[in-house]
């Protein structure tokens, strides 16, 4: 049989593949697929997804880049309704044609809603939700800070309930509030009003509000994002979540200190209305008034209670004036009682005072002294014998020593003085003077010590020898009388006319004579107690 002749061109296994690969790529570019998730077992161990999407009819296959993945703001999950977005390519080896997902979203609201709630139940596991993490909102907020549209409604309402309720310092972080860059935009604004110093250019606001209009879940979805509702949780400053309207519900909502349902009911929350506060204030200010009033007047209605019972004060005093009166006319014979008690005192002592009783004091005294400087001068030379009798011998036998010492010194220096040098005796020499400074200094000492024991004897019977001489006595205004042999006169009888005398005082003597007999003088009698009062002095 002959051979059949054509003019077709003859293409290569790869050739066709590569043809087929760039008409798919050229004719579907950029496409949606819309399709449920099949063999799904998590990334590859290269960091690549393969999976399947399929519907009741077909299948294609699916692959996810590791740098695409990590984009993903929806992660893909087995048997999960989605639509991926991406471009159809080939893969020659196997002869099959697949598509290369850049993004992937939930299709329809029933895959939203598992997916939101399968995320609220792990950030519920987490503690993200618990109620003890939420903190009290401050009562009365100084700045406000608002996330949400500045072109939208949602801002113009609360500027004007804030208005309206308490004028506040407001600061709008505008963010877009749907779309794929609402999450990372919110969570840029939550994390920058927390980063702000309370004292810097900028104030730190006291309370934040999260805030958007209503919308169907897709438009609230940026809301739902995990990042979103991290960084709610972990703001350090309180937080009102205001997203749509009453019937929505986001997890923002839950990780809130505070879920208001619209956007005016968060401003509402924030603040108090500003005339209730300063008619409560006023309220306030009016009782504690009333309740002053009311203290005050108990206080002093009790002080007039108290005041009724207590005595007046000339009744406190009049007894004490009544005793310093008695106590007055008392004193002017209290005074001459005291007068005589010491005149008749006085009286019995003074024959006690006389001239001759002080004179035989001053004799024995004398006496005393005599024999004590007797006995101390026996004392002394009886120590001095008994040192000598001590010390003699000892200075004997020293003298003798040291004069075998000097000899037995001279006989070794006179053998052995050929040999040494001079260096040699000066180092006996101030060997010597090393032996002889401690006991010069010891003799030293010991000479001092005795004279200061030496001393303080002497010292003490200086002052004994003063305390017992009569001179003591003339100091204190008295006088003795001498006769021309210098002997003491004791009595008046010794004492004749013409007789010379000296009379001695504390600073010095006098020569008298006797002029006449002595005059005696009558002691005048004391006046009786009807006279008038004497002087004390």
């Amino acid at each position: 049989m002959a051979d059949t002749l054509t003019n077709a061109a003859e293409f290569s296994v790869s050739e066709i593949a590569q043809a087929v690969k760039r008409t798919v790529e050229d004719e579907f570019g950029h496409v949606r697929v819309r399709g449920e998730i099949s063999g799904f077992r998590g990334q590859h161990a290269s960091g690549h997804a393969y999976f399947t999407l399929k519907d009741e009819n077909a299948a294609i296959d699916a692959v996810v880049w590791k740098t695409s993945y990590a984009r993903l703001t929806f992660k893909p999950q087995e048997g999960l309704e989605v639509i991926a977005t991406g471009r159809l390519t080939t893969f020659p080896r196997s002869s099959k044609y697949q598509i290369v997902i850049d993004n992937i979203e939930p299709a329809g609201a029933g895959a939203l809603m598992a997916l939101l709630e399968e995320r609220r139940r792990k950030l519920h596991a987490e503690g993200l939700f618990a109620r003890e993490r939420k903190r009290p909102l401050p009562y009365l907020p100084r700045v406000i800070g608002v996330v949400t549209s500045p072109t939208g409604a949602v801002i113009r309402d609360i500027l004007h309930r804030l208005a309206d309720r308490f004028p506040s310092h407001v600061l709008v972080w505008p963010v877009r509030v749907q779309g794929d860059t609402c999450a990372p935009e919110v969570v840029n604004a939550i994390e920058g009003f927390n980063a702000l110093l309370p004292d810097g250019p900028i104030p730190r606001p006291d309370l934040l509000i999260v805030a958007r209009g209503g919308g169907s879940i897709e438009d609230l979805w940026g809301f739902n994002e995990e990042a979103v509702v991290r960084a709610v949780a972990a703001s350090g400053i309180p937080i009102i979540s205001a997203v749509g309207h009453e019937t929505d519900t986001t997890l923002v909502d839950y990780a809130s200190d505070m879920r208001a349902p619209t956007p005016t009911a968060a401003a509402e929350a924030a603040v108090p209305v500003r005339t209730e506060l300063i008619g409560y204030v006023d309220d306030l200010g009016s009782r504690q008034r009333q309740g002053a009033r009311r203290i005050a007047g108990s206080a002093r209605d009790r002080l007039r209670a108290a005041s009724a019972g207590l005595p007046r004060p000339a009744d406190l005093v009049s007894t004490q004036r009544q005793r310093l009166d008695h106590a007055a006319s008392n004193l002017f014979a209290g005074l001459r009682h005291s007068v005589q008690d010491h005149r008749v005192r006085l009286s019995r002592v003074e024959p006690r005072l006389a001239p001759q009783l002080l004179a035989r004091r001053q004799s024995e005294f004398g006496e005393r002294l005599k024999n004590l400087a007797l006995r101390a001068d026996a004392g002394l030379r009886k120590t001095v014998d008994r040192a000598r009798l001590t010390y003699d011998p000892r200075a004997e036998r020293l003298g003798a020593s040291a004069l075998q010492l000097v000899e037995r010194k001279r006989a070794q220096l006179a053998a052995i003085g050929p040999k040494l040098s001079a260096n040699t005796l000066r180092a006996e020499l101030r060997h010597g003077q090393t032996r002889l400074g401690p006991l010069g200094t010891r003799l030293y000492a010991s000479m001092l010590q005795g004279l200061s024991l030496r001393g303080a004897a002497l010292a003490q019977a200086g002052k004994l020898l003063d305390s017992l001489s009569y001179k003591s006595v003339l100091a204190r205004g008295y006088a003795v009388i001498k006769d021309a042999d210098g002997h003491l006169v004791h009595e008046r009888a010794g004492l004749l006319p013409g007789a010379p005398i000296a009379i001695e005082f504390a600073d010095g003597e006098v020569g008298a004579t006797i002029s006449g007999s002595p005059v005696i003088k009558k002691k005048p009698r004391p006046q009786s107690d009807g006279d008038a009062q004497e002087s004390l002095f």
